[in-house]
Order: structure tokens, then C-alpha cells, then sequence
């Protein structure tokens, strides 16, 4: 059997090992594949492996071998799984693996956005404090999150780690959800989207991009937000109008803006982001602590022993 992983350097640039994957086939790997490549490098496999390298319906019906594909992530949308299905094809994804990496990142946004340190740190390398002449300077807004409102949106797993965070902090929790509200975690407020974007100190999104979710956030929501209020974003790029968001942290329609994720990645030089005011971005790593990566591919490498052995572990066509 012949297993071709197309892009496995964000997962392991080195800190893992794929002899999982080798003590089951004959396991080529890529670091990285273009569009263009696709098909010659997997021409004779019967397992591909992929991350973010998008596998369609065209791809898929020209790969008469093949029977399998693991997607190293959550999201499976990089794969056209109505065709995989019509080909008999497996398709799995690897859900929760990041649940706890994620709500951390969540976290170190919106302490970064209350605190500062870098910007604290950098200041006092060049002899801020120093100049000052006080015990203590500041010139950033300082706040404390005990006693404000979070809302967020999706309480799937990583919301709901979000939400446990929230209420060691002190915080009112806010949720919107298509979920009943016996199934949120005690004491938590159930609310609609309005609500939630008026109401709430702090907005954070844990909800899948879908047709109805995508760019959802958009000038209507943020009008609502309180001038002190913090959006933050782990969750997908696409739900955010990026446009309109810069345009609200320009005009101090909210206070700033946290995100791990963008709407096109790697950003290309003109998203408007980039540039906002307030505007706290990291590249997408979120998901990439050593921990979370050594659950992802312990759990791709049982997702694929499990279909070799007839069984099926997180199908999702």
C-alpha cells in the first residue's frame, strides 16, 4: 500500500516522527505540494495525507487508486467529500485535538490586548521607564477581566474550554449557540447574536465556516460593540468581513481586534488588517503546540489503522 502525505511540515518540521505512518505502507513525504503537482505525486497512491493542500472532485476522479484521505486538521472543506463519497472514497478529519491550545491562544490575545507586555517590554528597551522617572508608567488602557462580559460564539468544544477559562477569570459568560440552553455549561447566558455583540466586553469566535457563517461578521455586528470591546478570532478567517473590521477599529467603533487566522493565508500585502489600528495578528498557530500536534498525528495514524482494519474512527462522508 502506498501512502503519500502532500504537505506535512506544518504538522512535523522535525519535532515528530511519521514511523507511525511508515510501519503501515510505503509512505512518501512532501513537505509541501502545489495544485500542480497534485496528481503526479499522487498517481499511484492508495492513502493520501493532507493539511491544507485542497484535494477536488477533478483530482479525486483522476486517482483511480485511491481509497483514503486523512486531512490533518478539523476542517475538512480542502477536500471535495461529495466526490470522494461517489468514488468510495474514505475521508476523516481529527476533531478536538487542539481544544485546550486553542482556548489558551484565545487567552494570550486578549491579555496581550489588556496588558501589553510586548509593547511594555520593547519601551523599556529603549529607556522608557528609565526616562519617566516614576515608579510606574503606562500610556496603554489597563483592564482587568473580572466582572466583564464574554461572549462566545460556538460552544463546541474549544468554546466551551473558553467559556470554563472565562469563569476562573470572574467573567460573565455570554453564548450564542444553536445548542439548547441544557446543554451549556451552569450559569452560562444563552443569547442572540445582537445581544451578545452589544452586551459583551469581549466577542470570540469558535464557530465552523459554513455558506451562513462566512464573513458574518460584518459592519451590522461590529456597529453593536461597545468603543472598549475586544473581538477576538481563533477560529476561521472567512467569518470575518476584514474589510469592515478594519474600517470599525480606524474609526474607534471597538477597542482592537486579537486573530490567529485570516481570510487568505499567508495574508497577501494588501489585507487591510495588517494595518488596523489595534489590530493583534498571529500566524495561524493556534493549533501548534508540541502537545496538540502529538495528539494530531497519534490520532491521523489510528484513523488510518482503523480503516485498514475495516473499522471507521472520525468519517466524515
Amino acid at each position: 500500500m502506498k501512502i503519500v502525505i502532500l504537505d506535512g511540515y506544518c504538522l512535523n518540521p522535525g519535532d515528530l516522527s511519521w514511523d507511525g505512518f511508515k510501519e503501515l505502507g510505503d509512505c512518501v513525504i512532501y513537505d509541501y505540494t502545489d495544485a500542480s503537482e497534485v496528481l503526479q505525486r499522487a498517481k499511484d497512491a492508495d492513502v493520501l495525507i493532507t493539511n491544507k493542500t485542497v484535494i477536488s472532485g477533478d483530482m479525486i476522479r483522476n486517482l483511480p487508486r485511491l481509497k483514503y484521505i486523512g486531512v490533518l486538521a478539523t476542517g475538512y472543506n480542502v477536500v471535495d467529500i461529495a466526490a470522494a463519497a461517489d468514488c468510495n472514497i474514505t475521508v476523516t478529519n481529527i476533531p478536538a485535538y487542539g481544544t485546550d491550545s486553542v482556548a489558551q491562544m484565545t487567552f494570550a490575545h486578549i491579555l496581550n490586548i489588556l496588558h501589553r507586555i510586548d509593547h511594555y517590554t520593547q519601551e523599556n528597551q529603549e529607556g522608557k521607564w528609565q526616562k519617566e522617572g516614576n515608579f510606574c508608567y503606562w500610556d496603554t488602557p489597563l483592564m482587568e477581566l473580572a466582572g466583564k462580559k464574554i461572549g462566545i460564539v460556538g460552544m463546541g468544544n474549544t468554546g466551551k474550554a473558553v467559556g470554563r477559562i472565562a469563569k476562573a477569570f470572574g467573567m460573565i459568560v455570554y453564548a450564542y449557540t444553536s445548542g439548547d440552553i441544557s446543554s451549556l455549561p451552569s450559569g452560562t447566558i444563552k443569547a442572540n447574536l445582537e445581544v451578545l455583540f452589544k452586551e459583551c466586553d469581549i466577542v470570540t469566535l469558535h464557530c465552523p465556516l459554513t455558506p451562513d457563517t462566512q464573513g458574518f461578521i460584518n459592519k451590522k455586528l461590529l456597529n453593536l460593540m461597545k468603543p472598549t470591546a475586544i473581538l477576538i478570532n481563533t477560529a476561521r478567517g472567512q467569518l470575518i468581513n476584514e474589510a469592515d473590521l478594519a474600517e470599525a477599529l480606524n474609526n474607534n467603533v471597538l477597542y482592537a481586534a486579537g486573530v490567529d487566522v485570516l481570510s487568505t493565508e499567508p495574508p497577501t500585502n494588501d489585507n487591510p488588517l495588517l494595518h488596523a489600528r489595534n489590530c493583534f495578528i498571529t500566524p495561524h498557530i493556534a493549533w501548534a503546540t508540541l502537545e496538540a500536534r502529538k495528539r494530531l498525528m497519534k490520532q491521523a495514524e489510528n484513523n488510518l489503522k482503523a480503516f485498514l482494519n475495516g473499522n471507521y474512527l472520525n468519517k466524515v462522508n
